[in-house]
């Protein structure tokens, strides 16, 4: 288990992080990295994302969802890996539970636009690099 002051600098990375580095597997098995904002998350086990149905992304998660988030600050230079898989949700009823206003720009329909989906990412394991030092930890 890692110190209080670890986790502390690690939970202040992911709560001053907006702009996640998302990582999928292509259909040719590389990796594919792309950013995207967190519209939630429930400490460092999961994380929420609104994305489209038909985005390249998503397609990737629906065949494989091995996936891995990245964080990094670069004036401290850190960073953290978490390791863990993506879940599609297409239900309205998450769907509304996540919408935010001015969301219309990107799904015209609204909440219930089939374009609109939330991703779920669930962590396994993690990676923290800080002062030259690497901490690598399960995420229960």
């Amino acid at each position: 288990m890692l110190d209080e002051k670890i986790m502390k600098e690690i939970y202040e990375l992911v709560e001053d992080t907006r702009d996640i580095i998302v990582c999928s597997i292509g259909e040719q098995g590389y990796p594919n990295a792309k950013a995207m904002f967190k519209v939630a998350h429930d400490g460092l086990k999961t994380f929420y994302f609104s994305t489209n149905v038909s985005s390249n992304r998503t397609q990737q998660f629906m065949k494989n969802s091995k996936a891995c988030l990245y964080f990094f600050e670069s004036k401290k230079i850190n960073g953290l890996m978490l390791i863990g898989d993506m879940e599609i949700l297409l239900d309205n009823e998450t769907k509304q539970n996540f919408w935010q206003d001015g969301w219309e720009m990107y799904y015209p329909l609204g909440a219930t636009d089939p374009d609109y989906c939330i991703a779920k990412f669930t962590s396994i394991s993690g990676n923290y690099y800080n002062s030259l030092k690497k901490y690598i930890f399960r995420v229960e």
